[in-house]
């Protein structure tokens, strides 16, 4: 699958995430406190690809989880833009796929739908598109255990896309598959934001991965979590890695932010 040759801008610039202030304290069962995000100002794009970079332990995933609400701030505030809801048209792709192993992939893809009243006729022509799509076609019946973890993930991609969500949460969805697989992954997801009225923000620790599919890149320090630098990506799709711009931008990062990566 190959992502289109456009490259999406956001120039309208309407806001879809307002955040201000922002921080998270956790605390252990030994009574200490543990800071993982302080003081992130950050405004996201309507249509935007953010990708966030950030080593193991410095708050990406507990800052998706404060923007989709399953967790609460304690300092400061998320405000997101009128008619976005978690669960209505928020879509969220976790590290590990949340397929349920009893039901079948179109089973699971259509749960969304079935939980808000969707007729089944209309269940299966949207669950059948979006298997197409994801390039599960045959594999309606299957159960999850009976997929290569790639296969996993794509159908974890159809569940979360079934919703028709206007924003995309993705923590690192494509780190436990191998490189072909995730290249794969990459494309297609590329090729989906392309076409869809959608705004992502994507967790990784890989650079090379935030370059491929960020319109914006932001990093965060090791916790606690702070915005440590941000770079725009203005290179057209699809994008190659053996181009001098992008490794140019590569070596950017790597020297601007060098210790706060693994």
């Amino acid at each position: 699958m190959t992502p289109k040759p456009n490259n999406r801008k956001t120039s309208e610039k309407t806001t879809a995430i307002e955040i201000r202030g922002l921080g998270k304290v956790f605390h252990t069962d030994l009574g200490t406190k543990v800071r993982a995000l302080q003081n992130i100002d950050l405004t996201v794009h309507s249509g935007e690809f953010l990708t966030i970079l950030g080593a193991t332990g410095c708050g990406k995933s507990t800052f998706l989880n404060l923007i989709a609400g399953l967790d609460a701030p304690d300092e400061g505030s998320i405000r997101l833009s009128d008619g976005l809801q978690f669960g209505e048209n928020i879509g969220y792709v976790f590290q590990h796929y949340t397929l349920f192993p009893w039901r079948t992939v179109v089973k699971n893809v259509g749960f969304a739908q079935q939980m808000r009243g969707v007729s089944k006729r209309a269940r299966k022509r949207k669950t059948s598109e979006l298997l197409s799509r994801v390039g599960l076609a045959g594999f309606e019946n299957a159960y999850p255990h009976e997929l290569s973890g790639g296969m996993r993930q794509r159908a974890a991609i159809a569940q979360a896309l079934a919703m028709k969500p206007k924003l995309l949460l993705m923590d690192e969805p494509f780190g436990a598959v191998d490189d072909a697989t995730r290249g794969d992954l990459q494309n297609m997801i590329t090729e989906l934001w392309q076409e869809n009225d959608m705004t992502i923000v994507f967790v990784t620790h890989n650079i090379d991965e935030a370059i491929l599919l960020g319109s914006r890149i932001l990093v965060l320090s090791e916790r606690p979590g702070r915005i440590a630098g941000e770079f725009e990506i203005d290179l057209s799709r699809p994008r190659d890695r053996m181009n001098s711009e992008f490794t140019d931008i590569f070596m950017e990062i790597r020297r601007s932010l060098s210790g706060q990566l693994d």
